[in-house]
């Protein structure tokens, strides 16, 4: 079977096996490694451009000031952030703490960064989050479109990455391609590629994990 057909069957059976609520579920996809020693400190922290925009896009925070600031805001980018809310964040942990939780990804001027790890670098480098430099004169614009359609690929010390690849008011087709490209980019990136792929699942928010491995013993079963 090849990927896109085992891809198009998970999806179909965790739609099905989905609960409709008045709101639009997340799709999440998980995948098992296997083979990989994580005592010698496993990582991976990755940033996905999917093909496909979920509707509910990323969230992106800008940490600028000035002419960059002001093209960050132009952009509609979801919360800047200038030097002195900056000073002011490193002094109070609990909205630091909030702050780090509640964008997908972080952006700051370059010549901001040695500021923001001392402001923030506790919140945001445990979580993966640290701010992506942009330099003076980068088209943030353009940035700030990726980020809202990507998304995060992250473990540590653990066999096991999720993700979301979408959501309910996508097409299969989409989903399918969204999950796609997340599943080549750890083929390229895990040390023997697709042979570090234990199994993989999707998971609408309202209905349960189905996985390759369920689905396989199903078909045997029939």
């Amino acid at each position: 079977m090849t990927k896109d057909v085992e891809l198009k069957d998970l999806i179909e059976h965790a739609r099905r096996d989905s609960k409709k609520r008045n709101f639009d579920q997340s799709v999440d996809l998980t995948v098992i490694l296997k083979d990989i020693d994580v005592k010698k400190g496993f990582s991976f922290n990755e940033v996905v451009h999917l093909p496909n925009t979920p509707t509910r896009q990323a969230t992106v925070c800008v940490v600028a000031s000035g002419e960059m600031g002001s093209r960050a805001r132009r952009a509609e980018a979801d919360r800047i952030i200038e030097v002195d809310e900056l000073d002011r964040l490193g002094t109070n942990k609990k909205e630091a703490k909030k702050l780090s939780k509640a964008y997908d990804f972080f952006l700051s001027d370059t010549a901001l960064m040695a500021t923001v790890g001392r402001s923030l670098g506790q919140f945001l480098g445990p979580k993966g989050k640290m701010p992506t430099p942009i330099p003076y004169g980068a088209p943030i614009e353009s940035i700030l479109t990726r980020l809202r359609s990507s998304v995060r690929i992250r473990s540590r010390n653990q066999l096991n990455i999720s993700t979301k690849i979408g959501d309910e008011k996508m097409d299969d087709k989409q989903l399918i391609q969204n999950a796609n490209t997340i599943l080549s980019l750890l083929e390229k990136k895990l040390p023997q590629g697709d042979k570090n792929i234990r199994n993989t699942s999707v998971k609408f928010t309202m209905g349960n994990s189905i996985s390759l491995s369920s689905l396989s013993n199903k078909t045997k079963g029939a």
